[in-house]
């Protein structure tokens, strides 16, 4: 969650609040000014490229339609990973979709609205066809379209030709229909980019096909895998054939290589394809039935001195120790030695308005928390002392490349990974002597439009975002917003990187334009891996929005499930996304993914076994909680930032209402199977 943007690209509403109120009028003082009526911005209702820069002019009116000679206070756009203002008025558009230009001039807002356009496609990357086509079979062919940015783009239709219909011919989908031996080059177009792929056909020598297994059953969710095989009229294995399949039923996909989910119960019938031979298998689909029943322990709402509601941000829990970040200027730990009555221990102020993320060292030796919206625009992070939890203590503070603003965080032995809002880069600090934290690596996505403009509390970046981070054994899986996915080598071995020296691995772009349309803020915003699975988040926000206000806050986001078991080429093979929230942060364990859902409140997920497919409609959901409270600082309404499993126990965070202990509870269905109970562990 950016909450930086609070300041930089919201509605004038927001923009208002740097606007020095008008004071009565003074015996001696200056006359008053005339008030501003109306604001026009110019140019307004145009179109723009993406990379294209505009200089925008603002001019106040009074309320007989005189121009008045104030110049304007604030430029803004939104949202913020479409368009960046600089504070002379001149925007950068960095993504397709529909812009609003702001600027406030004597007190009054004005808007221009933009629409930039998509880059033009400049590539096409076809899935190559491995396993000949025996004459009379049938495939679909499968590429995506990407602008010059690499961002992948389903609106732009790719057009399909061969260049030797006898042997394979193509229809404009994609549909190839084998006809004789022989190789067959295939030409993709879409837009001025073309690509070729190569298939090979053989004649039909199949006398029989079979599908193992014959019949089998299943839960929902259940990823089986079925084999064809095939023989000759005299017996022999015909290897090395592409093998199309079909499924029949209630609702089920089956993948090119064979591998069936379902997200209903039912019967199914399943077919295999070489050719004009077939042969057929079926399965029978129970209900997961995974639900269990989960159990409120404790809650802990922040208070105020006053009594206000104060918003939750970070949660850390190590060993008996829970340590609280907040939307405001302090963070706090609890001894949890008894979770059902958790106690107090300390607090420790900082100048911020912001203390997002909060961690230690497994040893509680040394803590990190990092810092947005200092008084005096100087941010980065704070190292403090854990090791009395009743007495935390501040051992130093690292601001010098990181002035702008650190928004995440995160500890890997004597190293913490950081994110600058400044620049848009990764930066990686070397605490070993935590009183003299030091830098010794910066590296960040290369992005033509990128820029480093002016905003209302200092520096920020503008069309390279990097929002968070996570480390696990020398790869860096790095949350980039419109850039994606990035995983760097930093001590894996496998580019030769390490923490002073990050090497690129790989990148898997997303198109949150496409995902979710206009009027949203939109980006890759976490990741966490979990055997060969990497669960990477989208966070998703209107274009404008006040995180003070008390107002509800709508929400998106989808869930994306990454197979990397070839790390430098990862694959989405599914996806998770509550209807009614939206994604925020998790963490896997045991089999099961604890998710802050925002809207969604709290979750639990089953990711047991292979994952394919909508996992939400498949019935993985495991638990949910309600993390919404009368006396929250949104009454009733949940805003769930994440959860950690921890000593049996999952401690859930949420901004609105504060932290909530929860424990699994027995099956809410008789005879019900599902993942076992949490470890008495912590992570």
């Amino acid at each position: 969650m950016r909450i930086v943007s609070k300041w930089s690209v919201r509605t004038a509403g927001i923009a208002l609040a740097f606007v020095p109120a008008i004071r009565a009028q003074e015996v001696g003082a200056p006359p008053i000014p005339p008030k501003a009526q109306t604001v026009e911005v110019t140019p307004t209702n145009i179109q723009a490229n993406v990379g294209d820069k505009v200089k925008f002019s603002a001019v106040a009116k009074d309320v007989s339609g005189n121009a008045l000679s104030a110049k304007p206070m604030i430029w803004f756009a939104a949202p913020f990973d479409v368009a960046g203002a600089d504070k002379e008025g001149v925007v950068v558009f960095h993504q397709p979709g529909e812009v609003t230009v702001g600027a406030v001039v004597a007190g009054k807002p004005g808007y221009a609205h933009v629409t930039v356009v998509a880059l033009p496609v400049a590539k096409i990357d076809i899935a190559p066809v491995t396993q000949a086509l025996v004459a009379g079979s049938t495939t679909v062919l499968s590429s995506t379209a990407r602008s010059s940015n690499g961002d992948p783009r389903a609106d732009t239709p790719i057009h399909w030709t061969s260049k030797s219909p006898a042997i394979a011919q193509v229809d404009e989908s994609g549909m190839v229909t084998a006809k004789s031996a022989g190789a067959a080059t295939l030409v993709a177009t879409a837009g001025p980019a073309n690509a070729e792929v190569s298939v090979r056909v053989v004649a039909d020598a199949i006398q029989k096909v079979a599908v193992e297994p014959e019949t089998t059953s299943a839960k929902t969710g259940d990823v089986v895998h079925f084999t064809a095989t095939a023989q000759s009229a005299k017996g022999a294995p015909v290897k090395d054939i592409f093998t199309s399949w079909t499924v029949g039923g209630p609702n089920a996909t089956i993948y090119p290589d064979g591998a069936f989910v379902a997200t209903l119960p039912g019967t199914y019938k399943v077919m295999a394809a070489v050719g004009s031979h077939t042969a057929v298998a079926s399965i029978t689909v129970a209900p997961r039935n995974a639900e269990r029943e989960i159990d409120v322990i404790a809650h802990i709402p922040l208070k105020a001195a006053d009594g206000s509601a104060i918003q939750t941000t970070e949660e850390w829990i190590m060993g008996n120790h829970l340590y609280i970040a907040s939307l405001a200027d302090k963070i706090y730990d609890y001894d949890i030695s008894d979770p059902s009555k958790p106690k107090a221990l300390d607090s420790l102020k900082a100048d911020a308005r912001l203390i997002n993320d909060v961690s230690t060292t497994p040893d509680e030796k040394v803590g990190v928390f990092t810092r947005e919206g200092a008084s005096t625009r100087k941010n980065g992070i704070v190292i403090f002392d854990p090791s009395d939890p009743a007495h935390l203590k501040v051992l130093s503070e690292y601001t010098e490349t990181v002035t702008g603003g650190v928004h995440s965080a995160f500890i890997n032995t004597h190293y913490v990974y950081i994110t600058d809002d400044a620049t848009g880069s990764l930066r990686v600090i070397d605490f070993q002597d935590a009183q003299h934290p030091k830098e010794v690596a910066r590296w960040e996505v290369q992005n033509a439009t990128a820029a480093t403009i002016a905003g209302p509390m200092g520096p920020m970046s503008s069309g390279r975002y990097l929002h968070d981070l996570y480390v696990k054994d020398g790869l860096a899986y790095l949350a980039y917003w419109r850039d994606g996915l990035i995983v760097l080598d930093v001590g894996n071995g496998m580019k030769g990187g390490s923490p002073e020296h990050p090497q690129l691995v790989s990148q898997y772009k997303f198109n949150h334009y496409e995902l979710y349309g206009n009027g949203w803020l939109a980006g890759t915003h976490t990741t966490f891996r979990y055997n060969n699975y990497l669960f990477v988040g989208d966070e998703v926000f209107p274009a404008q929005f006040d995180i003070d206000s008390k107002e509800r806050i709508p929400v998106r986001g989808v869930c994306h499930v990454m197979d990397i078991t070839d790390i430098e080429h990862p694959r989405e093979v599914a996806i998770y996304e509550v209807p009614e929230g939206g994604i925020h942060n998790f963490w896997a364990d045991n089999d099961m993914l604890f998710i802050g859902d925002y809207a969604g409140g709290g979750r639990v997920l089953d990711i047991s076994g292979e994952l394919r497919g909508n996992l939400y409609q498949q019935g993985r959901e495991i638990a949910r909680i309600w993390t919404g409270d009368p006396a929250g600082y949104r009454a009733n309404l949940p805003f769930s930032w994440g959860a950690q499993p921890a000593n049996g126990l999952i401690y859930y965070n949420d901004i609105n209402t504060g932290i909530w202990i929860a424990k699994l509870g027995k099956p809410r269905f008789k005879g019900s199977t599902t993942a076992p109970p949490l470890q008495e562990k912590a992570e």
